[in-house]
């Protein structure tokens, strides 16, 4: 299989109710795809135009400044001390690694790749780029015994799931029995809302009391598109095994696959500075104080969601049912039908919308209980 035997993307089957939403008379409110709409930090933009002069070729592997950085954030925020800039690589943000790791790992047919049941599209797209088996399970027991990648997302997108160090430890053991590597995308984990969650740091494949110093066959993918508004700056990183870390800057070498310039140098200042993610924290606590109540209101349910970015709802019937519905309030969603076959009957409502614009989604969401 190849890149143009790929179904159609599928945000272009929203085009319809997002017309509809769009005849609203008080306009749009678009809560479907998720984008940051608050302005990038100015420590970051900054960095960002001191690093203008970007003539000479930037290493693949990231500058000596961004892998110390990064390195320094795991230990400071991430409860993983111990890892040396050889355990780190930059990324183009991390779409690009979740849909060429299994090429990169030089996966193929006859080779299984696990991700969530509720999963972002790209695990799936990845595994059949290089003619693997794409496996949606989140039972370590039912991974198959052909399984060579496993990919974890904690906090998930769409649901908001989150495993604690019980689940990760057990996903790591099940993982080396199989000889699978197995990676954890972690991009929301700052955005812990209920339960332990909403008081403790939410764990991570790397934390010290997960895997307790043995990284071997294990990576964490982290991006900062979300917990600095850095979306347009295609701006991550990977960290972990140190030779899979290798293997992956080896092939990503002869890719051509190498962050900007620039791009490192604005990741340097937002990684060091922790004062702007706790601020566009509470900017997405007080959008999810208003919004969720009133999604409730309307008649859904929400399930998990208990961190990230997104409300995983449903109101018993099919998720394009429930779509339509609230485009005739001006409101647009994501269909469940989007991640996976599981969960045809929920949708995702992101919170990343401006204040005014989730208090108007609010409105129309409690005028029309």
């Amino acid at each position: 299989m190849g890149v143009a035997d790929l179904a159609d993307y599928p945000w272009d089957a929203v085009a319809p109710y997002a017309q509809r939403a769009r005849a609203h008379p008080d306009g749009i409110v678009d809560l479907s795809i998720g984008s940051p709409v608050d302005p990038t930090p100015s420590v970051v933009a900054e960095a960002l135009t001191r690093a203008t002069d970007a003539h000479a070729y930037p290493q693949t592997v990231g500058s000596p400044a961004l892998r110390e950085a990064i390195v320094d954030w795991y230990a400071r925020r991430r409860n993983t001390p111990g890892l040396t800039p050889a355990d780190v690589l930059p990324t183009i943000g991390s779409k690009e690694l979740v849909a060429l790791l299994p090429l990169l790992l030089g996966l193929g047919a006859g080779d299984a790749v696990v991700h969530p049941r509720a999963a972002y599209p790209t695990y799936e797209v990845g595994a059949r780029l290089v003619g693997a088996e794409p496996v949606a399970s989140d039972d370590p027991a039912e991974w198959p015994a052909h399984t060579r990648l496993v990919w974890l997302n904690t906090p998930g997108n769409p649901d908001g799931r989150v495993l604690d160090a019980v689940q990760l430890r057990a996903a790591i053991d099940r993982a080396r029995a199989l000889g699978a590597v197995l990676v954890s995308d972690e991009c929301y984990a700052e955005l812990g809302w209920d339960g332990l969650w909403s008081t403790r740091p939410i764990p991570g494949i790397l934390d010290a009391d997960v895997a307790r110093g043995d990284r071997r066959g294990i990576l964490s993918v982290y991006s900062l598109s979300k917990q600095s508004n850095l979306a347009g700056y295609r701006a991550a990183f990977v960290a972990g095994d140190p030779e899979l870390v290798a293997r992956l800057l080896t092939a990503r070498k002869h890719l051509g696959l190498m962050a900007p310039g620039p791009v490192q140098e604005a990741m340097v200042a937002a990684l060091g500075d922790d004062a702007h993610v706790a601020a566009q924290k509470e900017l997405y606590r007080r959008r999810r104080d208003v919004l969720k109540p009133a999604v409730e209101s309307a008649g859904f349910r929400i399930d998990r969601s208990e961190a990230g970015l997104y409300l995983w709802a449903t109101e018993g019937r099919d998720a394009w049912e429930s779509l339509d519905r609230l485009a005739g309030l001006g409101i647009l969603a994501g269909p469940g039908h989007f991640y996976g076959a599981h969960h045809p009957q929920h949708i995702r409502l992101s919170l990343t919308a401006t204040d005014e614009r989730i208090a108007a989604a609010a409105r129309r969401l409690h005028a029309s209980a």
